[in-house]
């Protein structure tokens, strides 16, 4: 039995399905496809996992309450995804999820009813012209990493495809904002004298203030291109019109690992053919379905000048900006995110290879205990609509320890720099700030950042070569590590990491001027002194 329209919508393989014990659809989806092609509400950029597990779903479960609209999606980025995971099974897709109790559910998903490629090269992006420019189009989503919206490389330069693109406007635009902004100026075009002009561009991205990184992207193009009167001069002005565009901010928490060989084998073995994982150029990993965690959160400023679906119904949050904010601040910066990053490092060192595994061990529980509990929790403001304490107690006793999640330490590794200023960067700035709270008290927030620079040398606990999860700074970073000789605790390694520690850009703060410097330089110290200093320095601090 193969994904595709013939064999899920056909009578007589409804009990195939049922005998894999996958949930079919119980709706009409040429129905859905043409209307929402006459008259699209929801486009998303981005087609990878998170955006399927959590937000095409979602959508189908929308239309299940009589919605009659699906959800567009457009890649700009890695155009095998569709090729290979979505065209060829009609943009279908099978939803695993992973139960912390070992129960598996099992959910064909049939949501998007078109996958395009935002390539201005390509014949797809005259659909998302004509898509851009229906009045029916309330939100443009996004879910395409923090990257997407940067607009300069880590060392400050102006990337080729976007200085093109400031110099050539909005015909034939190569970079990924530079697309995104020109689709917006062909609804300018069309639409400005309109009532039904408004717009919201809504990103879901994993950062902090998301809506404010991508109006401040297509804010730079749209300045650009006024300036060099390369578009129409009111298009600049358009754009930061709150009643025709928005940019609302948003949280989003859901953990959707790569596509794993075990959920494969499931889905095969149910009698369920052509289930295999791709790895494209890009280094992707995708596969016609999506295995994900139970657990979810999204939480979006209320702000759709054009109206929006009523996601809602779905368990979606809508709410106030602060609120939003808050939601944010407690997942990002205190409840969940820093705890991965903890993980990441030292179950690198410690050769794991299964955040699920971590969490078996007492000295690693027992780390991101004391971080989310003990130093983060008392900088946190309770958003009101999500429990902090109850928020950690459910990443730490069910989301984290989940057996049937294969999530990987080296996966989060992924990006640390980029991460640091957020997942610990403003708990710091918290303890600077406020009256109630004292920077002395950090202690394993700082020995992360040491362990951190330790897992940088490439080099496990028990002194053997270990591969480093790509970085944007690597290169600039490895300049001062690889200076550092590994068991040599009375080297003087001060001058090598302490431009790294003065970098307000990793952390958020100068570690230095927040109190902290010193201490990282001596837990760094530690951790490098012998074989087995890593296990040896983190219970010394735990204890």
């Amino acid at each position: 039995m193969q994904l595709n329209n013939q064999t899920l919508f056909f009578p007589e393989n409804t009990e195939k399905w049922r005998k894999a014990g996958i949930e079919s659809v119980n709706y009409n989806r040429l129905s859905v496809v043409e209307k929402t092609k006459a008259e699209p509400a929801w486009v998303h950029f981005g087609a990878g996992n998170i955006f399927r597990a959590y937000l095409a779903r979602a959508c189908q479960e929308l239309i299940e309450t009589g919605y009659d609209r699906g959800v567009i999606t457009a890649e700009g980025f890695d155009y095998e995804i569709i090729d290979k995971t979505l065209e060829p099974f009609d943009n279908l897709l099978i939803l695993v999820t992973l139960k912390s109790d070992g129960n598996v559910d099992k959910k064909a998903v049939a949501s998007i009813t078109e996958a395009l490629k935002a390539d201005a090269a390509h014949k797809d992006f005259e659909r998302l012209k004509e898509i851009f420019r229906a009045p029916s189009l309330q939100m443009a989503s996004f879910t395409i990493t923090e990257k997407g919206y940067s607009l300069q490389t880590p060392t400050g330069e102006i990337p080729p495809d976007i200085a093109y693109d400031f110099a050539n406007g909005a015909d034939s635009p190569k970079s990924y904002m530079g697309r995104v902004t020109a689709l917006v100026y062909e609804r300018y075009k069309h639409l400005a004298n309109t009532a039904r002009a408004g717009l919201a561009l809504v990103s879901m991205d994993n950062c902090s203030h998301n809506g404010d990184k991508l109006k401040a992207a297509v804010n730079a193009f749209a300045n650009e291109w006024c300036k060099r009167d390369l578009v129409d001069k009111g298009f600049a002005d358009y754009i930061n019109e709150p009643e025709k565009v928005s940019f609302p901010w948003s949280m989003i928490d859901k953990i959707t690992p790569a596509p794993h060989k075990d959920v494969r084998k499931m889905l095969e073995d149910g009698g369920l053919s052509g289930m295999e994982t791709i790895v494209t150029s890009k280094n992707t990993h995708a596969a016609p379905f999506v295995n994900a965690e139970q657990a979810e959160y999204l939480v979006i400023e209320d702000d759709f000048p054009n109206g929006r679906p009523p996601l809602e119904k779905t368990g979606i949050i809508f709410t106030t900006r602060e609120t939003v904010d808050k939601a944010e601040k407690m997942k990002v910066c205190t409840c969940l995110n820093p705890l991965h990053t903890a993980l990441a490092v030292f179950g690198c060192l410690l050769g794991f290879n299964k955040i699920s595994e971590e969490m078996k061990d007492p000295d690693l529980k027992k780390l991101v205990e004391k971080i989310g509990y003990e130093e983060g929790l008392p900088s946190v403001i309770n958003p009101g609509i999500i429990s902090p304490e109850k928020f950690i107690d459910e990443v730490i006793n069910v989301r984290l320890p989940n057996p049937f999640l294969p999530d990987a330490p080296q996966r989060i590794a992924t990006d640390t720099s980029q991460k640091l200023p957020i997942r610990f960067g403003e708990t710091i700035k918290a303890y600077l700030e406020r009256a109630d709270l004292n920077i002395e008290d950090l202690k394993l927030i700082p020995l992360v950042f040491a362990g951190w620079l330790r897992y940088l040398m490439g080099i496990d606990d028990n002194g053997n070569p270990m591969e480093v999860s790509p970085d944007p700074l690597y290169s600039s970073l490895m300049a001062h590590i690889k200076q550092i000789d590994f068991c040599q605790p009375k080297h003087d390694y001060s001058q090598n990491i302490r431009p790294i520690l003065e970098d307000s850009r990793i952390f958020g703060v100068n570690l230095y001027d927040a109190g902290l410097g010193e201490k990282v330089e001596n837990m760094f110290g530690e951790l490098i002194a012998e074989k087995g200093a890593v296990r040896k320095t983190l219970r010394k601090y735990l204890n």
